[in-house]
């Protein structure tokens, strides 16, 4: 602050005392009032400055712990929002991981249910499946597996439980009922009397013995759980009683009535499903035939030719054509076997009447020889799935006739049926069998018809260029012979039109 403004707010701040100097004597003299305003001027200043430095030291002092507070509270600032980002980061995180574990449950409690109908369902069905006296031991299982689901007091892994017990119990039947199972139980014999004793399941065949020694063959009782007991005479019941007891012997009956031995003689084979398959396996089986041999001789043929090839050959007779030797290379293609120096070399040795046609009826000679037999196989292709269409309408005719007749022998029934069946299968196994070396001969073809268009091409392009050289040397030839008439010299021929 300079001293003139400080003067200036002495003054104004004086402003009273200038009024009552005013009214002071008049002898007063200008200079001393000069000096009076400037000494009071200069110590408001001063009083002024001094209240100014305290004012600065008292910001300077409050200025450091308000700016630490600040960085603090600044550091504090981002470390919430770092917490805060985190914490969003988890509560969308769970959001997410509460949607996946509620489709989880949703999946685990489908599963469970469907398994638990899958467990309900097998122990309805299981109890049909049980054999004569079996449900004298396995009943009360069966039947604590099959309330499980319908038990409202209990909770799912109790069901769970009874239905898993109920397994575990049918699997050990299973190991248990290899090579026969003995169990106790009761039975009823002819009279009505229901005595103790144990069974015996031998394969289908459940044998009952009785306490007394008496035994016989465990029969289903329409609307009781015990089965009755048909016993056998003399030697045979001796048998049976032993085999009961002891848990081995001799089983003295057949009980699939022949059906075991027959089922073991007449076992499912190519023959017995031919003879099965009708009267149209014939035609199939001929044609299956056709089509081998085709097969067969087009292998050896197409091997002979392999065998047959000369790439030195061929490189020889296109080096003589390129050097204008067009005799030697005709005869090269005489001397070789391979079939693409044969083609091109008869078609070179009758370029006089025309290289294309003679290359086209040459390609068309051999190719003939390699697709010979091709067409065999294409017809059984085609024609073995038709004859197997025919005979599944034959056996079905068969089948439908049957049923508008006589139905007292269903085998007649099942006989059309697998007539039908197979000969279809064999017709299409017949057609897939041929496909294979169908498409492979095919792909062999392609190569050689491949193999002789490039000769041929390469062929017509050495002859035209040679052409075009003879061509040029006649021109040449002309011209000399022009030029030499008009000067008189004797008419000399070049060498390459001698040649030609």
């Amino acid at each position: 602050m300079s001293r003139t403004t400080a003067i200036l707010l002495a003054a104004a701040l004086t402003a009273p005392a200038w009024a009552q100097d005013t009214a002071a004597p008049a002898a007063e003299k200008p200079a001393e009032t000069m000096q009076r305003v400037s000494i009071s001027a200069d110590a408001e200043l001063a009083k002024s400055v001094a209240e100014l430095n305290r004012l600065r030291e008292q910001i300077a002092s409050d200025k450091l712990p308000l700016a630490q507070e600040l960085t603090a509270l600044e550091e504090r600032l981002v470390q919430l929002r770092k917490e805060n980002d985190r914490i969003t980061r988890l509560v969308d995180e769970g959001a997410l991981g509460m949607a996946a574990m509620r489709n989880e449950i949703k999946l685990r409690q489908d599963e469970l249910t469907y398994l638990g109908n899958l467990f309900d369902e097998y122990a309805r069905g299981f109890e049909q499946r049980l054999n004569i006296g079996e449900g004298q031991v396995m009943g009360e299982a069966i039947e604590k597996a099959k309330m499980a689901s319908e038990t409202k007091e209990l909770t799912q892994p109790q069901k769970f439980e009874r239905q898993t017990n109920f397994v575990d119990l049918s699997i050990s039947r299973l190991f248990e009922a290899v090579g026969g199972m003995k169990f106790p139980g009761t039975g009823v014999d002819e009279n009505g009397a229901v005595s103790q004793g144990e069974f015996a399941l031998v394969g289908p065949i459940s044998l009952f013995r009785a306490a007394t020694g008496a035994a016989g063959i465990a029969m289903a009782q329409v609307g009781s759980p015990n089965p009755v007991v048909r016993p056998l005479e003399g030697e045979l019941q001796m048998q049976l009683s032993t085999l009961v007891a002891s848990g081995e012997g001799d089983l003295p009956l057949d009980p699939s009535r022949g059906g075991a031995l027959k089922a073991l003689v007449a076992k499912t084979n190519i023959v017995d499903l031919f003879i099965k398959g009708g009267p149209i396996m014939w035609p199939m089986l001929a044609a299956s035939i056709l089509a081998l041999g085709a097969v067969i001789e087009r292998v050896l043929f197409l091997l002979n030719e392999q065998r047959k090839r000369d790439s030195k050959s061929l490189k020889k007779f296109f080096v003589e054509v390129n050097n204008g030797n067009l005799e030697a290379a005709i005869a090269v293609s005489h001397k070789s076997k391979d079939c693409v120096v044969r083609t091109i070399g008869y078609a070179l040795e009758h370029r006089d009447f025309s290289l294309d046609n003679a290359l086209e009826y040459a390609q068309g000679r051999e190719m003939k020889r390699f697709r010979r037999g091709i067409a065999i196989l294409d017809t059984v292709i085609t024609l073995a799935p038709l004859l197997g269409l025919l005979g599944t309408v034959t056996g079905m005719m068969g089948s439908f006739s049957v049923i508008g007749g006589d139905l007292s022998s269903p085998g007649a029934i099942t006989g059309g049926i697998a007539e039908a069946l197979i000969a279809t299968a064999f017709g299409l196994l017949i057609a897939i069998t041929c496909l294979l070396p169908f498409n492979y001969l095919n792909a062999k073809i392609e190569v050689i018809e491949h193999e002789i268009a490039s000769a041929a091409s390469q062929l017509k392009l050495l002859i035209e260029k040679r052409e075009a050289q003879l061509t040029a040397a006649q021109a040449l030839a002309a011209a000399a012979a022009v030029a030499v008439s008009h000067s008189g010299a004797p008419i000399v021929e070049p060498s390459l039109a001698g040649r030609a």
